[in-house]
């Protein structure tokens, strides 16, 4: 059965705190809150990303400690360094008993560095690119060019991939923004009925590792650009897996996509053009054989582009990052899906933010 993005986003509770004025509603006085809250919302982000860079949540998964005792471990000046803990706990990623600072249960589970739940390598390279990249946002809006390396000539991937510090920083955060749904993906899929998997645009390896997890009968492959091979490897081994998950190497336009029941493209497409991202699908239909599964997943765009904010800062976010990419609705992936010859098409709700478009050959 089909799934419609609107009615499922429509209906998402409001964070706690929010008041709206209703239309209409007498006496419904108008406030500036949600607009100051907005205005102001990178004083949180900042905070929780420099705790991140810190290592804060790390120090803190091996026990509480006392303020004083952070600081010295963190080595921050006595100056902010109170206001700047006791910040975290009013934006609920600490807690504090008798004097002590603690990971609060969801801090510890995501934000500590060595657990396999880390997500904070998005967070990284928010910190690193990502926060200073959209302080051009009006530019790029002026433009249409991207505000980052690229912006001097250079490639997108070639850009990112430039040094082994910014190749580890992407495709960790690449894990960050994709460890929930590629857990969410080993569930919602009827694995039963496939045997090969391939995830294009593999980055580390989160999802071939988990489906592996999930699923022992499954042979999984990871495809991406050579230089990505030695971290993709490291990520198996730490996970047990490396005698069941393959690395390929190839370029995704240049090269043929590996042969298998199921192709994965997760937050791939929308760093393309259209032009590129057609491409990239019928290259995806060519490779599956009949009855074959193509799943693409992202932070799709609602139908009506009226309430997925995440799905459209995302976009522009591509603007800011890539010389053409940008994202859509589920409606625009599935046209483009029948367009190459799938004869089946669905959107379900992934994970979080994400979204999976499904296509049947």
């Amino acid at each position: 059965m089909n799934m419609t993005l609107n009615s499922t986003i429509a209906a998402k509770p409001q964070p706690a705190g929010h008041t709206q004025a209703t239309p209409g509603l007498a006496g419904a006085a108008l406030t500036p809150d949600h607009i100051l809250q907005t205005g102001l919302a990178f004083w949180a982000s900042k905070t929780l990303l420099s705790a991140t860079e810190l290592g804060l949540f790390t120090e803190l998964a091996r026990g509480p400690l006392d303020g004083e005792t952070l600081r010295l471990r963190l080595g921050l000046h006595e100056r902010g360094a109170h206001d700047f803990l006791d910040a975290l706990v009013a934006l609920r990623f600490l807690e504090r008993h008798d004097g002590k600072y603690s990971n609060t249960p969801q801090s510890d589970l995501f934000l500590d560095r060595n657990k396999p739940g880390y997500v904070g390598g998005i967070l990284e390279m928010c910190n690193t690119r990502l926060f200073g990249d959209w302080n051009h946002l009006t530019k790029a809006l002026r433009s249409g060019r991207p505000q980052n390396e690229i912006e001097d000539g250079k490639e997108t991937f070639a850009a990112l991939y430039s040094s082994p510090e910014k190749l580890e920083s992407f495709l960790k955060g690449m894990t960050g923004i994709s460890l929930g749904s590629a857990k969410a993906l080993a569930q919602k899929i009827p694995w039963a009925n496939y045997r090969t998997v391939a995830d294009v645009g593999a980055a580390e390896g989160a999802v071939p590792v988990h489906l592996a997890l999930a699923h022992p009968h499954l042979k999984t492959i990871g495809y991406d650009l050579p230089v990505v091979q030695p971290v993709f490897e490291k990520y198996t081994a730490a996970h047990g897996v490396a005698d069941r998950v393959t690395f390929q190497s190839g370029d995704f336009f240049q090269d043929p996509l590996p042969y298998a029941d199921v192709i994965i493209m997760g937050h791939i497409l929308h760093d393309w053009n259209l032009e590129q991202k057609c491409l990239l699908i019928q290259k995806a239909y060519e490779a599956l054989p009949k009855g074959g599964a193509f799943v693409v997943f992202e932070t799709l765009i609602d139908d009506n582009r009226r309430e997925h904010a995440m799905g459209l800062m995302m976009s522009l976010n591509m603007l800011i990052e890539t010389p053409g990419g940008f994202d859509y609705t589920g409606a625009d992936c599935r046209q483009w899906l029948r367009d190459a010859g799938f004869h089946e098409t669905r959107v379900e709700h992934l994970a979080g933010q994400d979204w999976m478009v499904i296509g049947i050959k």
